[in-house]
């Protein structure tokens, strides 16, 4: 059985190395700020992409909300065209409309203006209307690698349980859980059929931002991923 991709937060250069060191099969790289973050800069897109030969996954994200402007989305169209020339292997992104539903047609714009670029959609589902409604359309758009989801926009600790009854054999493998997630969630999530985390805060000293990431942190939950899955194939 195909084992566990370990995706890493990057936000700087230095945050390289302990990702790649550590065991890392995938960066994602946007700017610290309000909730998910938001989109850095195309240079700083280049500077990471030149450190390793990691999959490198870049936000798209201008405001702290879930949905887009037209103006905006010309930006972004701009950015996640950047990123690719600079040597980023796909964008993440997500989108709620004014009903709190999945915007599939601002996605679906975007992918249509990004082609054949696979992408994460982040934890604005976490955010919408019905979770169990969105990840049925979810899962129907092309190029979908991962859903990043906490189970509530709370994290992980009040929506582990609700993340966790939703988790059928389709969306299992899409679903990559971040946003508060810790090591005792982790036994649970592999036997659910999950094969992909997210991890930003746990593998920086002090859980701190301004700490760069540190390879044994994630050399850790490396190989505890491992042990575990072992576990759970046997």
């Amino acid at each position: 059985m195909a084992g566990v991709v370990l995706e890493v937060v990057v936000s700087d250069p230095r945050d390289v190395p302990g990702a790649t060191d550590g065991g890392a099969d995938r960066l994602h790289l946007a700017v610290p700020g309000p909730t998910c973050g938001l989109s850095p800069e195309p240079s700083q897109v280049s500077a990471v992409c030149r450190e390793s030969d990691l999959p490198v996954f870049v936000l798209l994200r201008l405001n702290d909300s879930w949905s887009t402007t037209g103006g905006e989305f010309a930006r972004l169209v701009g950015l996640g065209e950047d990123y690719l020339a600079c040597g980023a292997a796909g964008v993440a992104f997500g989108f709620l409309d004014a009903d709190l539903e999945i915007d599939t047609e601002t996605c679906m714009m975007l992918l249509d203006r990004l082609p054949h670029v696979p992408w994460t959609f982040h934890r604005a589902v976490d955010s919408s209307l019905d979770p169990r409604r969105s990840w049925r359309r979810l899962i129907r758009l092309p190029r979908l690698v991962a859903v990043r989801t906490a189970g509530s926009p709370r994290g992980m600790s009040a929506g582990f349980d609700d993340l966790l009854a939703t988790l059928t054999p389709e969306i299992a493998p899409l679903a990559m859980p971040g946003g508060g997630l810790a090591a005792e969630h982790v036994p649970w999530l592999l036997k659910a059929g999950v094969r992909q985390l997210h991890l930003g805060d746990q593998v920086r000293p002090g859980g701190s931002a301004k700490a760069y990431v540190d390879a044994g942190y994630v050399r850790s939950w490396r190989s505890m991923v491992d042990d575990l899955l072992d576990d759970v194939d046997r």
